[in-house]
């Protein structure tokens, strides 16, 4: 029986997958079946007698492009499925293998993977001698990064090195030599890299108009997912395999374009029309994932972009609440505030799994981290690392555990390798002479006698022995091991700058803390053993809005909506950096299907004033005010009640007292009848409200 696609598609998705002949744009927006569309527009095309053999489906993943097409097999009740489908790089890979002598390897090639050509970056630059004329001369990875931007977005390296990486601008000549040297050697052993596999193939395609036109007659109909994310190279493609027959049909939402990071270009998706003049816009903009109120929010967001296609989300289902929008004092307040809502959530049937805290950079999540390891809540991080695994803070942490713990093997072992001229040796060394029972004394004196042959180590017993004999503040404390440790920290990460501005964010964020120890401990909680396996499998997920695209949760918070947080600091002076700031809170705003939460901190530690008045996202000051749900400090009767009017069915005898923390704000209430609860507030109020009460615990 043929397929009834008007039961199985909406009308607009109906249009993509019945749209005969010609150049398509399909704009799909966020949760509007786009990867339904595709596997529809895939089947029709099949079913009205297009051979199978003569469709493409350029994908991102391997593993979508097989998804899709099973699906489309299975709609068409058949085992065999001539479709071809894979990605850009696995396309290109199959059609230079049988035209490689025209793009000058005449004998073949063999691919090489990143790993292989960090190697070969690492050869030449030592056969060149770049490295030892200039010891800071960038790592093979920053390397491979640099050239590999410049190839994607078809930039010099110049102005690669200008925008993402000026730090190594100083070593601009001899990058180019070295770029130059990577692409003569890869020609000579016959290599091609990814970006050669991108590039060759444009060359084939716009070199050789008989291949051009033997790829045309051969891929009749060319479909491409996730549009929004190609580069300039995966676009050129896209135009030449297209061109003598316009049948082409690309699926993405600009308003998702978020990865410039990785070379996607977001221009690709808007100059589409120009590039195939005949083309079709057609919107998919009925949502299936969340409630309207979200949409609203979401609309409201995207509505301030300065470009991009007009649409705006909808959904048919009914009800839903509006976002709601928490203004908390500080940071703690909101790490609490988050695992507060958690905990309600759970209470009221939500599953760990189904909850989502999303933020800008990984870093932010580093005070909810802690609270969470407090409470013992499970969760799993995605996009950076850990706090308290990510290499540069636990070499900052090592120093000031030995300040408490001057026994901590494990520490001196950790601090000692850092030393410049320090190695095993070395340190098995000097951990041998200060005995079974190592103290910052024994460390003094050993580096009295001898010292004097290892400079680095006179260092580090100057500052250790300044932390332990002068008063210091725990963020002071940061703040001297930090100055210590950033030429340490330039030697050893390529990406000094982003950690060091996390250190800086540590050293603000410690100022919270009364002591040493106290600090300590609290970073210390094995996630492992705290909060890691609850018996259940079950964990919360935090995670960058960049690793939560495409996913979704029935509640999600962001957090951290601050200037300089979200928009990022970095994309201040640049227009298009701004507009993707832009596009990744839409991201985030429409990952949620039925509760939506934003939140930022009214005050965070500064280093000069000890504390500052943030100014929330430029995005959240665009939303209208009816859009959410304001919670903030002076209103707690009003979340009070919208809180405890969830549910009536709990009561308690009168007299009792619970405790129930709004806010972080540790509110006491006492139970006085039924229906009367008197509440006190964190400034000593007191407060009669006539309301019913859930979720609520003897104190």
């Amino acid at each position: 029986m043929p397929i009834d696609y008007k039961k199985e598609l909406n009308p607009a998705q109906l249009d993509a997958v019945m749209h005969e002949r010609g150049p398509a744009l399909v704009i799909a927006g966020a949760g509007s079946g786009k990867t339904r569309a595709l596997v529809f527009r895939v089947a029709r095309l099949v079913e009205s007698g297009v051979p199978a053999s003569s469709i493409l489906l350029l994908t991102f993943t391997r593993r979508a492009a097989n998804e899709m097409l099973t699906r489309a097999k299975t709609l068409l009740k058949r085992e065999r499925f001539g479709v071809m489908g894979g990605t850009f790089h696995s396309v290109a890979n199959l059609v230079l293998k049988s035209h490689a002598g025209l793009v000058g390897y005449p004998h073949g090639f063999v691919i090489i993977d990143r790993t292989d050509s960090e190697a070969v970056l690492k050869l030449l630059a030592d056969e060149l001698d770049l490295i030892k004329k200039r010891r800071s001369f960038p790592k093979k990875a920053a390397l491979a990064d640099i050239i590999s931007r410049s190839v994607n977005t078809e930039k010099p390296i110049e102005e690669v090195l200008f925008r993402f990486y000026p730090l190594h601008e100083p070593f601009l000549g001899e990058i180019e030599t070295l770029a130059s040297a990577y692409a003569g050697y890869k020609v000579r052993q016959r290599f091609m890299d990814f970006d050669d596999l991108l590039t060759n193939m444009i060359r084939l395609l716009g070199e050789n108009p008989e291949v051009r036109g033997q790829l045309g007659q051969r891929f009749k109909h060319i479909l491409v997912d996730e549009y929004q994310d190609v580069n300039r190279l995966q676009a050129n493609i896209v135009k030449l395999l297209g061109a003598d027959h316009g049948n082409v049909m690309v699926v993405g939402d600009d308003s998702q374009s978020i990865y410039s990071f990785r070379g996607a270009d977001f221009r690709n998706i808007l100059e589409f029309p120009e590039i195939f003049p005949e083309a079709r816009v057609i919107k998919l903009e009925e949502n299936f994932r969340s409630t309207q109120p979200i949409l609203d929010a979401a609309n409201a967001i995207i509505h301030g972009a300065q470009r991009g296609y007009t649409k705006c989300l909808f959904t048919v289902r009914e009800g839903g609440e509006r976002p709601y929008l928490a203004v908390l004092p500080d940071e703690a307040a909101q790490s609490r505030f988050v695992a507060d809502q958690v905990a309600g959530l759970i209470s009221e049937g939500l599953k760990l799994p189904e909850i989502a805290v999303l933020f800008r950079a990984g870093f932010h999540s580093f005070d909810l981290e802690v609270e969470l390891n407090r409470r013992g809540v499970p969760y799993v991080k995605h996009g950076g690392v850990r706090f308290v695994e990510a290499a540069h803070i636990k070499d900052l942490l090592a120093h000031l555990r030995l300040l408490v713990n001057p026994g901590d093997l494990i520490s001196w072992h950790r601090a000692l390798l850092l030393v410049e001229r320090v190695g095993p040796k070395t340190v098995r060394r000097v951990l041998h002479a200060l005995g079974e029972s190592p103290s910052l004394e024994g460390f003094f004196g050993f580096v009295e006698k001898e010292g004097g042959k290892t400079p680095g180590l006179l260092n580090l017993a100057k500052l250790l022995g300044k932390l332990s004999t002068e008063k210091f503040t725990v963020s002071e404390m940061v703040g001297l091991v930090k100055r210590y440790y950033e030429p340490m920290l330039k030697a050893k990460f390529e990406n000094h700058p982003k950690r060091l501005g996390e250190l800086e964010y540590v050293e603000d964020w410690t100022a919270k803390y009364a002591g040493l120890r106290e600090f300590l401990d609290e970073v210390a909680l094995d996630p492992l053993e705290t909060s890691g396996n609850n018996g259940s499998g079950e964990f919360l997920t935090i995670s960058t809005v960049h690793s939560a695209k495409g996913l979704e949760w029935r509640a999600v918070f962001v957090i951290s909506l601050l200037e300089g947080r979200f928009p990022s600091i970095r994309s201040m002076d640049d227009p298009d950096d701004l507009e993707e700031e832009r596009r990744l809170l839409y991201v985030a705003s429409t990952r949620a299907k039925e509760k939506l939460f934003f939140s930022y901190p009214v005050w965070v530690f500064d280093r000069g004033s000890g504390r500052a008045f943030a100014e929330p996202s430029r995005f959240l000051m665009e939303l209208p005010p009816e859009s959410v749900h304001l919670l903030e400090q002076r209103g707690h009767e009003q979340m009070f009640a919208e809180k405890v009017q969830a549910r009536r069915d709990a009561r308690f005898p009168p007299g009792t007292r619970v405790v129930h923390d709004i806010l972080g704000t540790g509110v006491v209430v006492e139970v006085v009848t039924d229906d009367k609860v008197r509440v006190r507030f964190h400034d000593g109020s007191l407060r009669l409200l006539h309301l019913g009460y859930a979720n609520l615990e003897p104190a």
